[in-house]
């Protein structure tokens, strides 16, 4: 059996009695004890305000002072620790006031030998684990809460953004605005819808260890999905100078029933590490069909000609936290579903996944899923047809100057360049300051100065704030753009103040970028006009066809969220109107109330220092403070009872909650056309 390990306290100024003390502790089964021996009172408070010790025995006379007085101040100062008070002969009034004092226990030291001192020293040990399980319980809940929020911020961060990406790509595979693009927008539209799945699964991952792993079989186009996947890795493989490669082993059938979210991203994680891991080579993805105990089920394989996994790992491979890429090469980092997840999601899916591995020479990761009832499928071979959709090819109005881009990671540099030539400018690279600097001096020299330099601000060596104020210093009196991450007021500010003339954020959005610099630089003549007159003239349009029948009212305070929801709206023949706030939201109720449904985000900017509340528009009592959706569907409901509230939300919430203040149903976003159909 092994002996627990129990840390003592013995506040003891008799070395005899300590002695006697240990020895008796010693003697005692199940707990191994590790004794810290003080003599003084000051020194036992310094040892008990570490709560470190699981027990602790204290004599009650230590020279001049009593115990009582040492239990009494560590008490006071939050001991947890059980303390057991020892005295060199029973007293019933001391007995008492140890024990009203917060002692766990009274003994006499002529007690230690019998079996009363074991019973006390046990007692005390139980009492101490239970109080150490209630506190780590108290914590996990509270870690776990913790977790929640943040999980519940960082879903509503990043749908809001999807908002848009997905929203506008919709749009325009509806509109005949650019029908040459067909391809280009599937290809984002499906890998949009990609990462609003991946974002669901991280949020989900909590639940596999509870077995609450949600699982939605749908049917599967399996052509397309494939064909899908193969668009979305090419890409990775082909910046590695890879072939990749897919082919079938036998005729597959036209559609399966198997949830493609966790399919996709089983494929796709596997595919992800086969190109990670190969320098050279190939990498496949290879599917066939066989009966396995009178079972019809789909086989996929993932091949490389890549590093190979050591032997050791092969039996561990598929556990959590087993991460292959930290032995193999430090340099190669990743944040996906990794292996253990792609296991738990294909024995979702009726499946077993195995692999089979040479050092140096490559792997196999081979799975299979039921595909449900394929026996009456039409069978053929991949044809790698996508699906038809109306697209677009967006139209902007071609530029005129010599722009300067600089940025220190290539692939930005070069995106950002591409971009700008797009918008017919020519474009001159740099991937420091320092060569920043160098670039603008040549020019000058050449007498063809730059119109316009995007810069971006995290550089090495000499970053974008300090590479400005040199430029400037060198007479450069041009705008220069500062392009970064980091788009918080506080940042903005700051970079204003040091001379930028406007800021792009990261991730770049060509729209946003064009027309930055179109409010910058001259376009060329003869060029067709701009997006935003082409869009302003599809919104007075869809005005022409509004069903005045329907009305809603869009409560969001993200621009690119509500602007998509619009227009979502408006190509359904809805009429819509957005308030950025609580405070526009009840403006526009108070002028006028015939609104058939309201839309209302659940976390609104904070209005409780809002001065243009106008207090004659709310209830009295009510214009302190609307932070979140949840307190204005309230307030609407109080004074607008016929109008349907409908929260829009990046996170779950409770039914119980949202209908308690009028709400009748919640939504997740993103918003798409097939949701908001089934809303009016």
């Amino acid at each position: 059996m092994v002996e627990k390990i129990a840390r003592v306290l013995l506040v003891e100024d008799d070395e005899d009695d300590y002695i006697l003390t240990s020895d008796y502790l010693s003697q005692l089964s199940s707990y191994q004890f590790e004794i810290d021996w003080v003599t003084s009172p000051k020194k036992a408070l310094e040892q008990l305000s570490l709560n470190k010790h699981d027990i602790c025995l204290l004599d009650y006379q230590l020279g001049a002072y009593n115990g009582l007085t040492v239990l009494e101040k560590a008490f006071k100062a939050g001991c947890s620790t059980p303390i057991i008070m020892l005295t060199g002969q029973s007293d019933d009034t001391i007995d008492s006031a140890a024990l009203a004092a917060g002692a766990a226990d009274y003994l006499a030291k002529s007690e230690i030998t019998t079996p009363r001192f074991t019973r006390a020293i046990r007692y005390a040990l139980a009492r101490k684990e239970i109080e150490n399980e209630r506190v780590e319980r108290l914590n996990a809940e509270a870690r776990n809460q913790s977790k929640d929020r943040f999980l519940a911020h960082l879903s509503h961060e990043l749908r809001t953004p999807l908002t848009s990406i997905l929203g506008y790509t919709e749009i325009l595979l509806n509109s005949d605005k650019a029908p040459n693009a067909k391809s280009e927008l599937n290809i984002i539209l499906n890998n949009g819808q990609h990462l609003l799945g991946l974002l669901n699964n991280v949020l989900d991952l909590s639940k596999i260890a509870v077995g609450k792993l949600e699982y939605n079989p749908s049917e599967i186009y399996l052509d397309k999905f494939i064909t899908d996947i193969f668009s979305l890795m090419k890409v990775h493989a082909s910046d590695k100078s890879l072939d990749l490669i897919v082919n079938n082993n036998t005729l597959l059938p036209e559609k399966i029933y198997a949830d493609p979210v966790r399919l996709r991203q089983v494929i796709i994680n596997l595919l992800h590490n086969a190109i990670k891991f190969t320098a050279k080579g190939r990498v496949s993805l290879t599917l066939w069909t066989e009966t396995i105990d009178d079972k019809e089920q789909l086989h996929f394989k993932v091949s490389d000609t890549g590093d190979g996994i050591p032997k050791a790992l092969l039996e561990t491979i598929f556990k959590p936290f087993e991460q292959v890429e930290d032995i193999l090469s430090r340099k190669e980092q990743g944040a996906g579903l990794g292996l253990s997840i792609c296991s738990e999601l294909v024995k979702q899916m009726d499946g077993v996944i195995n692999v089979t591995s040479e050092l140096n020479k490559g792997s196999d990761f081979i799975f299979t899923i039921n595909p449900g009832d394929i026996s009456h499928q039409h069978r053929s071979q991949l044809t790698f047809k996508q699906s038809n959709s109306p697209a677009i090819k967006s139209i902007y109005t071609q530029l005129s100057g010599n722009i300067l881009i600089v940025d220190d990671m290539d692939d930005i540099r070069l995106l950002i360049g591409g971009l700008c030539q797009s918008f017919g400018l020519n474009v001159t690279y740099a991937s420091s300051g320092l060569q920043a600097i160098d670039a603008v001096d040549l020019a000058k020299a050449k007498n063809e100065d730059f119109d316009l330099i995007l810069m971006d601000i995290h550089m090495p060596e000499l970053d974008g704030k300090r590479t400005i104020k040199t430029l400037q210093l060198q007479g450069f009196n041009n705008p220069i753009i500062a392009v970064t991450a980091s788009a918080m007021k506080g940042v903005k500010q700051e970079l204003l103040a040091l001379g930028f003339e406007k800021i792009i954020a990261k991730p770049i959005d060509k729209n946003a970028l064009f027309t930055c610099l179109s409010t910058i630089l001259l376009p060329k003549k003869n060029i067709p006009s701009s997006p935003e007159a082409t869009q302003e003239n599809s919104k007075t349009n869809t005005k022409v066809t509004v069903n005045n029948q329907q009305r809603i009212l869009v409560v969001e305070d993200d621009e690119d969220a509500a602007d998509v929801t619009l227009l979502l709206l408006e190509s359904l023949g809805i009429e819509a109107k957005k308030a950025n706030s609580a405070t526009q939201c009840l403006a526009l109720l108070n002028e006028d109330s015939c609104w058939h449904k309201v839309f209302i985000d659940l976390h609104l900017a904070n209005t409780a220092n809002d001065n243009t509340l106008n207090s004659s528009i709310l209830e009295p009592g009510t214009n302190e403070q609307i932070t979140n959706g949840l307190e204005l569907a309230k307030i609407i409901k109080a004074t607008y009872p016929n109008i349907e509230l409908i929260l829009v939300s990046g996170e779950v919430v409770p039914e119980s909650i949202f209908k308690q203040v009028g709400i009748t149903k919640a939504i997740l976003k993103p918003l798409n056309l097939q949701i908001l159909k089934t809303l009016i």
